[in-house]
């Protein structure tokens, strides 16, 4: 009993180092390592086994052309953060709101949208937007915890809109196309902008005290001025989601090289700009390579812990289970979801997707929905894009809401704890409605996708 119940013991030591602060990567592969030891000395594997672990490792994560995507994502994100395009951005975009309802909190959102587009990097976009907006939202009487939840909602929309990386790894990890993945994505992300956008403008609408206008005296004095104003910070970066994602789509490229596309084009902005010195390239390429080595250091440990496990008859163990169950696909789905919700209170996505994903991938495909998905070829990138929704919550709910911690460390010293809890409550939810509806209607991520293939 004991040695067939190995994977369950597997994933309670992964569970209790996982809290340890040892780095993530390690305790991945070292929990595989050490399980691997055990049941060679148990004598239930062979030792030559090790090899196998040392090939997929290779097979999945070095040989892997998909992932060179991640690195020029990542370099295109931290250029254009660098370049101060964002700031010039928000500048634009808050003349353009001024009129409406919440017009500044709105423009925070259509800018998290915008570098959810180009940059994919949750840290940074919150980062960056809380340094850029929080304090302009304080000192204009906006109330402390609509301005928090606002940032930290529309900024980790680069988790689900394209060109996402968790988006890569998902569809590295569950064997499907990265192109498939982020057409399916954009319905979700819209889905969700558009809820983040309603909500502020109704919030603000109904209590205006919460969300004081922008002085109209302040902006371009002339209709000439802000043409130049959008004609110089709005229109490249969109042009560079267009050149991302249009080659993409349009089937002139495939994802890692439209990343390279992003990437030499980020750049290029940033030379443009005439603000990317020396001190500035050598900081991005810092950031760039350190951020590669961290996800590619998690990506080895991952591989080495999910092979093993299938080694010992993990994979086998849960199917048993499921049967055992007697449940229902739908009941498993939702299980699932709870689950991976769950998990988000206390988990980084990416040791989500990369325990979860390759654990429960093949339940998946064996579950019959019924005609719920009108395209059954697709019913992968539905499941996926259901994780990558219901991932938007790891990085707002606390304990270990990562966004929440990127804000409080760079906020304005009145804007509490409590106030970004409090802030992010309304946008949890709004996250949670948004996974309902892309499970009732599966057409809302699954129409671009049937559509192009």
């Amino acid at each position: 009993m004991m040695i067939e119940l190995l994977p369950v013991w597997m994933f309670v030591v992964l569970a209790v180092l996982l809290f340890s602060g040892l780095p993530v990567a390690f305790v991945l592969g070292g929990t595989g390592l050490a399980f691997w030891l055990l049941a060679v000395g148990l004598g239930i594997e062979n030792h030559l086994s090790f090899f196998l672990v040392v090939g997929r490792i290779f097979g999945e994560v070095v040989d892997n052309l998909v992932l060179v995507a991640i690195p020029m994502f990542i370099l295109m994100g931290t250029a254009l953060e660098k370049s101060g395009i964002a700031s010039d951005l928000l500048a634009t975009l808050q003349v353009l709101t001024r009129r409406v309802p919440g017009g500044l909190a709105l423009s925070v959102t259509l800018l998290g949208i915008i570098m959810a587009a180009t940059t994919g990097i949750i840290g940074a976009s919150v980062v960056m937007m809380t340094l850029m907006a929080l304090p302009v939202m304080v000192e204009r009487g906006y109330d402390n915890r609509l301005a928090t939840g606002t940032i930290a909602a529309s900024g980790t929309l680069g988790i689900l809109i394209p060109p996402s990386i968790m988006l890569v790894v998902m569809a590295d990890l569950l064997g499907t196309s990265v192109g498939t993945l982020f057409m399916a994505a954009i319905g979700p992300g819209v889905l969700l902008s558009l809820l983040y956008l309603l909500y502020i403008y109704a919030r603000s609408h109904l209590a205006p005290h919460l969300a004081p206008p922008m002085p109209r005296s302040e902006g371009p004095e002339s209709w000439a001025a802000l043409a130049r104003m959008v004609a110089s910070s709005l229109v490249p970066p969109v042009v560079l989601i267009i050149l991302v994602l249009g080659s993409i789509f349009a089937g002139f490229a495939t994802p890692t090289e439209a990343s390279g596309v992003g990437a030499a084009g980020a750049i290029l902005l940033a030379l443009a700009k005439g603000r990317l010195d020396r001190a500035g390239w050598r900081e991005i390429m810092d950031r760039t390579t350190l951020t590669t080595a961290m996800l590619f250091g998690i990506f080895v440990g991952a591989t080495a812990f999910s092979y093993v496990f299938a080694l010992l008859g993990g994979h086998d163990l849960i199917v048993q289970f499921v049967e055992a169950l007697g449940a229902g696909p739908w009941s498993i789905l939702l299980i699932l979801m709870v689950v991976v919700f769950a998990l988000g209170f206390f988990f980084y996505w990416i040791q989500i997707t990369l325990i979860v994903l390759p654990v429960f991938a093949p339940v998946i495909r064996a579950l019959d929905f019924g005609g719920h998905v009108p395209w059954p070829e697709l019913t992968i990138p539905w499941f996926a894009v259901l994780v990558a929704v219901n991932l938007q919550t790891s990085f707002l709910t606390p304990p270990f809401g990562f966004a929440l911690f990127y804000m409080k460390g760079v906020a304005p010293a009145g804007v509490k704890m409590q106030h970004i809890y409090a802030g992010i409550v309304p946008f949890v939810l709004l996250q949670i409605l948004g996974l309902v509806l892309v499970m009732a209607w599966p057409e809302i991520a699954l129409w671009l996708p049937a559509r192009m293939e």
